[in-house]
């Protein structure tokens, strides 16, 4: 199995702020959010809690997905997210020990 890259939504709380973006290292790019390590929307808006993500086997198909997702209208996104996980659970832990 090769490295995998994943486009995930972060949400500061249920219908709150959102967040896209995407990382070949799911658990520890959330962490950084989580424990704010860096300066910029995350962290100024407290958003923390992983609500949905998405797997790619190149880094290319994945950055694509991102692009597209950043452009649709706050409503898909939610929609996306609640066809998912309708309860907007934070996902992190059953990933951190991944």
């Amino acid at each position: 199995m090769g490295p995998q890259y994943f486009v995930y939504i972060l949400a500061s709380r249920k219908y709150g702020a959102l967040y896209i973006g995407v990382t070949s290292d799911l658990a520890g790019r959330v962490y950084i959010h989580r424990e704010e390590l860096v300066p910029g929307h995350t962290s100024r808006y407290h958003i923390h809690h992983l609500v949905y993500f998405e797997i790619f086997e190149d880094a290319e198909n994945a950055i694509l997905r991102e692009k597209r997702l950043k452009k649709w209208r706050r409503a898909w996104k939610i929609a996306l997210i609640e066809t998912a996980n309708p309860r907007w659970v934070d996902l992190y832990p059953t990933i951190a020990g991944a």
